[in-house]
């Protein structure tokens, strides 16, 4: 329960009081480290200490006591036991309204977090109900009352602990915060912020479960990070903002957060924080710390954390090693971690209000990113470029058939004209040689129907088993410590009845890339990329061994979009119908979501007519985005 004023002083002076005042980094981690061996470590102190160092370094804000010489050349703002305690006061005589929880089992309910929610919220200066940068602490809020939608869900679980309330927690998603507790029946969920531009989508009060129904990329489809006392420590130091302007950071906030990071690291508190992780990648990205994990591990650790508690629910973890790549200018691994991108984004449907900050991600990826790799690779055809390699091609065909899979169903369609012209472009630099090797099959194929005559026999396929951070098709769920793994539908490697590409001896010259073939059994456990890139291998002369031989340079890829499976022999065709390609893509017929076989289409060179489009009008809107993304909060910051 809560204690007095007088109370809060003499706690502060009994446990941290030769701590402070604060005036380094060091002396901040330090706070931090001694908080975290606590069992329940001080939302409200560390929130206050943060927001208000975070402020001060990144607006130039005076420090509150009058700094030494030496400290002025450090400009480091001092932080005093007597400061902290004022604002103690201040939060508590907010909340003196709120009733405390009437046994020390601490449960509450869902009226005391709206009231408390609505304390906080109605007391914000309007203008500020926007995401703006530094705008997500305590500091922030008892000194000027200005929260971003983040720092009203973080400040009200920060209440309900400073009032003895010790069931509730937050809930994180990738781009929204609501809080979980615990009742006498039970644990519900209640919303206590907004989200969207303005602050207008006020949700306050309402349980998750129309997000969760409605399968918002927002709510994750009911796989969020659920915080306990130390995770929600970990989101509070993952949102302090380091960034000084679009070009540059606090070096003195980066050291901050990444020390705090790894003393949470080390205590297992990221291991089921796929966004903390993907944090700490990015500062190692910058500034590597010694005998630590390089920010390459730290990403695939984070796809890893999605794979075992969140059933390959969470999107980040991609496009943080995505980003990576991308810096690097390793292509072909760029490519199949959007692939992944893609393949998440199946397990939802599209909703306008909610999902803009993924809209843009996405659009980022597909308008500039991928275009920009295109520019790049055509200016040269060497055996190395991504456009000579089959599995790239198909990487990209998953992309995007994650996009279409996620605009089925949605009343607002997604891939205008703005989407369509630079995925025609990115098809049409892959020549017909590379294309004709991949083998497509569509997920509604399983009757044996698809043109090639294949059946999906589960006893043909061979699946390789592919690198963690480079695969989004593992589900790894934990069970009384012991990690099994499930598998998605997903790009395999499998016995093929088209006719393979001629194996090529290694001393032929062919500006194709070379097959070879392999048994089986010395291809398990093999990564997927790895096994693409093998040398020549010659042809078994076991019998036994060469009924399971494959030609690697012919991936295989199911698609599950109905837009996607419309354009199959148009992809596998010698000369592209671009148009076709346009029309199709842009077909609003396709938004709803229709049970059909889309993968009998005829051959481009016919035009749009033979597409199995039940009403194929296009949406030629010339607007690069729509309305109600355009207007939308700006995108999240990156660390380039």
């Amino acid at each position: 329960m809560a204690s007095s004023p007088e109370n809060h002083h003499i706690l502060l002076q009994q446990l941290d009081t030769k701590l402070f005042p604060l005036r380094t980094v060091h002396d901040v981690v330090n706070l931090f480290k001694v908080q975290l061996e606590k069992s329940d470590p001080d939302l409200s102190l560390l929130s206050i200490v943060a927001g208000f160092i975070e402020i001060s370094l990144t607006s130039g804000t005076a420090s509150e006591v009058e700094p030494t010489s030496e400290e002025k050349l450090s400009q480091f703002p001092v932080v005093t036991l007597e400061f902290v305690d004022e604002l103690y006061k201040k939060f508590q005589s907010v909340l003196t309204t709120v009733e405390k929880p009437k046994s020390q089992k601490g449960f509450a309910n869902r009226n005391v977090i709206k009231k408390i929610s609505d304390l906080v919220y109605y007391s914000l200066f309007r203008s500020t109900h926007r995401d703006k940068p530094h705008l997500n602490s305590l500091y922030s809020y008892l000194s000027g009352n200005k929260l971003d939608s983040f720092g009203v869900a973080f400040v009200v679980v920060a209440a309900c602990q400073f009032l003895g309330y010790k069931h509730v927690h937050l809930a994180i998603s990738e781009d929204h915060a609501w809080v979980v507790f615990r009742t006498k029946n039970g644990e519900e969920t209640i919303e206590v912020t907004w989200h969207g531009k303005g602050g207008n989508e006020d949700k306050r009060g309402q349980d998750v479960t129309t997000g969760i129904e409605s399968k918002s990329w927002l709510y994750l489809s009911g796989l969020p990070v659920i915080c306990d006392r130390f995770m929600e420590v970990v989101a509070l130091i993952s949102c302090v903002n380091i960034s000084l302007s679009p070009a540059s950071d606090c070096l003195e906030l980066a050291e901050l957060q990444q020390s705090v990071l790894w003393i949470l690291y080390d205590k297992g508190h990221l291991q089921k924080y796929p966004m903390g992780l993907g944090n700490l990648g990015e500062l190692e990205e910058v500034s590597p710390t010694k005998n630590r994990p390089t920010c390459e591990e730290i990403y695939k650790e984070a796809i890893k954390s999605g794979q075992i508690y969140y059933k390959n629910h969470h999107v980040y973890p991609y496009t943080f090693l995505g980003g990576y790549y991308y810096r690097l200018n390793k292509y072909k691994e760029t490519l199949a971690s959007w692939a992944n991108v893609g393949d998440v984004m199946r397990w939802y449907t599209y909703n306008s209000r909610d999902d803009e900050e993924i809209y843009k991600e996405l659009l980022e990826i597909s308008n500039e990113m991928i275009t920009y790799i295109m520019k790049t690779e055509s200016s040269g055809h060497s055996a190395r470029c991504i456009l000579r390699h089959a599995e790239c091609f198909a990487n990209l065909l998953r992309f995007y058939d994650g996009i279409c899979k996620w605009e089925e169903g949605s009343l607002t369609p997604i891939l205008h004209i703005g989407w369509a012209k630079p995925l025609v472009n990115t098809i049409s630099k892959f020549d017909y040689d590379i294309r004709s090797q991949l083998v497509i099959h569509c997920d509604d194929d399983e009757d044996g129907n698809s043109e090639s005559g294949e059946k999906k026999n589960v006893e043909e396929v061979q699946e390789m088993i592919v690198d963690e951070g480079n695969n989004n098709n593992n589900i790894k769920e934990e069970t009384n410590g012991t990690t099994k793994e499930k598998r998605l539908p997903q790009a395999i490697l499998r016995k093929s009845s088209r006719t393979p590409t001629p194996t090529l001896s290694s001393e032929t010259n062919s500006p194709v890339p070379m097959n070879f073939q392999t048994s089986a059994k010395t291809t398990d456990n093999i990564p997927f990329d790895v096994l693409l890139n093998q040398k020549f291998i010659p042809k078994s002369e076991n019998k036994e061994e060469d009924e399971f031989d494959y030609t690697p340079n012919q991936p295989v890829i199911t698609l599950y979009s109905q837009k996607m499976k419309g354009l199959k022999e148009i992809l596998l065709s010698e000369k592209l119908n671009t148009h076709a390609i346009s029309l199709q893509m842009t077909a609003q017929s396709q938004v709803a979501n229709k049970k059909g076989r889309g993968c009998n289409s005829s051959s481009g060179t016919s035009g749009t007519a033979d597409l199995k489009v039940s009403s194929p009008q296009p949406v030629l809107n010339n607007d690069p985005v729509p309305e109600s993304i355009a207007t939308s909060r700006p995108k999240r910051t990156r660390r380039e």
